[in-house]
């Protein structure tokens, strides 16, 4: 009879442990949304409300979504344990891929590409820290609840499921890339969007391969930390 092999702490979060550690984000980011007058603006969710029911219905709406995903996270104790645990481990792993990520993005586009990767100058340099940390946090949490949760692993399971495509490998880089492409391009949509570069496109595409691969391998809670832990450190520590 073999022993169980011990889990490792930084063993890939399920869905419902991804769930929890990023409900925090999710609050802090709805409630600065509505003590500020700043938001990300890719959050197409938020923006949007915003426009169609105005700063009262999105409270409501905020609400809703709250009990949304307290809701999933019901349902998935089903099936899954919740491990609390796992927080430190994931903000740790986050840490590391958010200090490596630029650096490695730039050499990609750099060296490899020789392309330049210079952002476009967004309307952040009068913002205060407490703005930057809600449009840092929002990105975390609404980018890759679209992008990655919803877009990437819909487009998987749709080509799977399907059987318009039989590898599960290659329906995940179809979704990949098709995810990254519109990870990219929506940061140049409406009001709030960057003027259309090809260095801040690339960039952009490059960031979202790299935060699929991270959902996909590590988990959702960490694309979430790693993703916010990057722009917090770009606009509040770099400035």
């Amino acid at each position: 009879m073999t022993s169980p092999q011990p889990t490792s702490i930084f063993a890939k979060a399920n869905l419902l442990t991804s769930l929890v550690l990023v409900l925090p984000l999710l609050v802090f980011y709805e409630i600065g949304v509505l003590a500020s007058d700043q938001m990300n603006g890719a959050d197409l969710i938020t923006s949007t409300l915003v426009r169609m029911v105005g700063v009262q219905g999105l409270i409501w709406t905020q609400v809703g979504l709250m009990v949304l995903v307290v809701g999933i996270a019901i349902y998935l104790r089903k099936n899954q344990q919740l491990k609390l645990k796992q927080i430190l481990p994931v903000l740790i792993e986050s840490l590391i891929y958010a200090l490596m990520m630029g650096t490695f993005i730039i050499y990609v586009m750099v060296d490899l590409l020789g392309i330049d990767p210079r952002l476009a100058a967004v309307p952040l340099a009068k913002a205060g820290v407490f703005q930057k940390l809600v449009m840092s946090v929002g990105a975390g949490v609404h980018e890759e609840l679209i992008f990655r949760l919803l877009l990437l692993g819909g487009l998987v399971a749709v080509l799977t499921k399907t059987h318009m495509v039989e590898r599960t490998w290659l329906a995940f880089l179809i979704a990949l890339v098709i995810s990254s492409v519109l990870f990219s391009a929506v940061h140049h949509i409406g009001p709030l969007g960057d003027a259309l570069r090809v260095g801040v496109f690339v960039y952009r595409i490059i960031a979202g391969v790299l935060f699929g691969l991270l959902y996909q391998f590590r988990g959702f809670a960490v694309a979430v930390y790693t993703h916010a832990i990057y722009d917090i450190y770009v606009l509040v520590i770099a400035g």
